[in-house]
């Protein structure tokens, strides 16, 4: 089928909300690294408790974006972008008023599923407008939604340092309402009316297509993997066995649905899209430890200001920007992850050299060696899933890869919370540093031996 007069497709007013919505996710999971000690200050408590506004919003989003992935796939990405954009303003509601901890989890928790909504779905209306005009979304296409994400998610300390400045460390929560309100506006007018989908007609299809019981046992055994992860200091080991066996039961259950929640099948006969998906969520791990560990360490360990340190990440930003670019420009996708995992590498070990006396030229140095990695990574292994995955289910592929990146995220701040305790210094620095170079060398090995890499580089 060829496009006719008018029907070039792509245009601008399409992509405009999603891009917008699409930034919403990423821009929350950075921004709040430089109001963590404000926050702390506030009710009184120490890093490993608010390394839970970290965690609490990637598990929300670990589970979500692959089941709003196959609801966008099931019903149509409008409706599940729209009611995303819902959950987003109300979770910004909640932690603008919240008076207590406990009720900035809830946002955090509604703000993590909410934002969950719109790469799955934007990824579906772009294979939506592809069989409209006959033909697939064009790269620059794709790099412009990687660019959002990444752009959102590199400016977010910058971002959120100046908000915490000017109004508080509650202007983190408060700005996405104008955000969440603007998006939903251009969506309900610029985005197309799904198309019928068969899988929508009847209940009892969109249960099949949902599995409800896939979902339940991913998201306890990944709470229980969590609760785990966040007092490695005082690990609680019996929590391992009921870890075991709810994921014993869900790989039993979902080797047996007929359409399960995660095709473990497709992902073992799969192996490019598998490994893509380990090699996403080791990188965001580094990358996240530096984003939350690192921040946290230069108002803490240097004193440093939560502007200041938002200036002092500003490199960092940049680097991943411009990065993201020239990664979205790139054909290959082997060359620019392997430059990024040695660069990853190396800004671990020069963190472990980071103390109370560093020239600030280094510590923005150590920033912008995590900056470039940023943007190539994202952009290559977008490019990587759209190569691999299955066409039909790109929402659901594509909110698996998000829910690689989201496992890493937990994993950095359970490894935060490890290395620091109730405060940020110098020896919890060069700890998480430590490990974070180990799992650099991993990286670098997974990277230059894949061989579907070789193919595409």
């Amino acid at each position: 089928m060829s496009a006719g007069p008018g029907r070039a497709g792509f245009r601008a007013r399409l992509t405009a909300p999603l891009l917008l919505g699409s930034l919403l996710n990423p821009l929350n999971t950075t921004m709040i690294s430089t109001a963590l000690v404000a926050i702390g200050h506030t009710f009184g408590i120490g890093a490993a408790d608010t390394a839970w506004l970290i965690s609490v919003l990637y598990l929300a989003s670990a589970v979500a974006q692959p089941v709003l992935g196959k609801l966008a796939d099931a019903l149509g990405p409008r409706r599940v972008f729209l009611a995303g954009l819902v959950v987003v303003f109300a979770s910004g509601l909640v932690g603008a008023v919240a008076p207590s901890f406990g009720w900035l989890i809830v946002s955090r928790l509604l703000l993590g599923i909410g934002t969950s909504a719109a790469y799955p779905a934007a990824m579906s209306v772009l294979r939506d407008e592809g069989r409209r005009v006959g033909r697939p979304a064009p790269r620059p296409m794709l790099a412009r939604l990687s660019f959002a994400a990444l752009g959102s998610a590199a400016v977010g300390p910058t971002l959120g340092g100046l908000l915490v400045t000017l109004v508080g460390w509650r202007g983190i929560f408060a700005v996405n309402l104008p955000l969440a309100l603007i998006a939903f506006v251009a969506a309900l007018i610029w985005i197309p009316v799904d198309p019928p989908r068969e899988s929508a007609t009847t209940g009892g299809s969109l249960r099949l297509t949902l599995d409800p019981l896939g979902i339940g046992l991913f998201s306890t055994a990944l709470t229980v993997l969590v609760f785990f992860l966040l007092d490695l200091a005082h690990p609680m080991w019996w929590l391992l066995a009921p870890f075991a066996v709810l994921t014993a039961a869900l790989v039993w259950w979902q080797l047996r649905r007929p359409q399960p929640f995660i095709d473990l099948r497709m992902l073992a006969d799969n192996g490019p899209l598998a490994r893509t998906y380990l090699r996403h969520g080791v990188s965001y791990l580094l990358i996240y430890c530096v984003m939350y560990g690192y921040t946290q360490w230069l108002e803490e360990g240097r004193g440093f200001s939560a502007a200041d340190t938002g200036l002092l990440m500003l490199p960092m930003s940049v680097a991943a920007l411009v990065c993201s670019l020239l990664g979205a420009r790139t054909k290959g996708i082997r060359g620019p992850l392997a430059l990024a995992s040695v660069l990853l590498t190396a800004g671990a070990g020069l963190l472990l050299f980071v103390g109370g006396s560093t020239p600030l030229a280094v510590l923005l140095l150590a920033g912008a060696c995590f900056g470039i990695p940023q943007g190539l990574i994202g952009t290559s292994n977008q490019a990587a899933v759209q190569a691999h995955a299955p066409p039909d289910s790109i929402g659901s592929a594509a909110g698996l890869q998000r829910t690689a990146q989201y496992i890493g995220a937990i994993a950095a701040s359970s490894l935060i919370a490890l290395a620091y305790g109730s405060r940020a210094g110098d020896s919890g620095l060069h700890l998480m540093a430590g490990a974070s170079a180990v799992l650099g060398v991993l990286l670098i090995i997974l990277t230059v031996t894949d061989r579907a890499l070789r193919a595409r580089s």
